[in-house]
C-alpha cells in the first residue's frame, strides 16, 4: 500500500489499536531510525506502565507505520511522542496520527494538548503549526544535542 502523496489514508484498510508490551521492539526501532536522541524501550515500557494512552498504526501486513503517546493532566492532553516511519513519512501519516491524538484528548475531556518540539526539527514544526498549534515558551536546554551540548525545546498549545 503506497498512496500517492494527495491521497488520503483510509483509517479502516490500517489496524489501529492501543499500544501492548509485545510491540516494543517494533516500536523502539522505529523510534530509533527516525529519532537522533530516541526514547529508550524503557522510556515506552514505562509510559505504558503509567498508564499513558499509546497507539500503534500499522498496514494489514503488519509493518508498524507509526504511533503517539498522549498523557492525560487534569484538563489538559501532553502530547509525549509521535512518529512515522521514515519511509512513509510525507504520505499525511503525521496528521492521521495527529488527528488521531487529538481525538483521543477530546475523548477524555482535555480542553487543549501541549506539545514540545526542537527547533530543529522545522518539518514537524511546519505540520503543527498548519495545524493549529501556537508557540507559548521555550523549555531552555531540554533535549540533549549532538556533542553533549543541550537543545531547547519550543512549547506549543492548541486549544481543543
Amino acid at each position: 500500500m503506497t498512496p500517492d502523496r494527495g491521497m488520503a489514508w483510509d483509517l479502516a484498510r490500517l489496524v489501529y489499536e492501543p499500544m501492548q508490551p509485545h510491540d516494543l521492539d517494533d516500536v523502539t526501532a522505529l523510534e530509533t531510525s527516525v529519532y537522533p536522541h530516541p526514547w529508550t524501550r524503557t522510556n515506552f515500557a514505562d509510559s505504558l506502565r503509567s498508564g499513558y494512552h499509546a497507539w500503534i498504526l500499522r498496514d494489514q501486513p503488519g509493518e508498524l507505520l507509526g504511533y503517539f503517546l498522549v498523557m492525560a493532566v487534569v484538563d489538559e492532553a501532553h502530547l509525549l511522542n509521535v512518529a512515522v516511519a521514515a519511509r512513509w513519512q510525507g504520505q499525511g501519516l503525521g496528521r492521521l496520527l495527529l488527528n488521531q491524538s487529538v481525538a483521543c484528548a477530546r475523548g477524555l475531556g482535555m480542553e487543549s494538548m501541549l506539545l514540545e518540539v526542537r527547533p530543529s526539527n522545522v518539518r514537524a514544526l511546519a505540520i503543527y503549526r498548519r495545524y493549529g498549534f501556537h508557540e507559548i515558551g521555550r523549555r531552555k536546554g531540554y533535549y540533549p544535542a549532538a556533542n553533549q551540548t543541550r537543545e531547547d525545546a519550543i512549547v506549543m498549545r492548541m486549544p481543543l
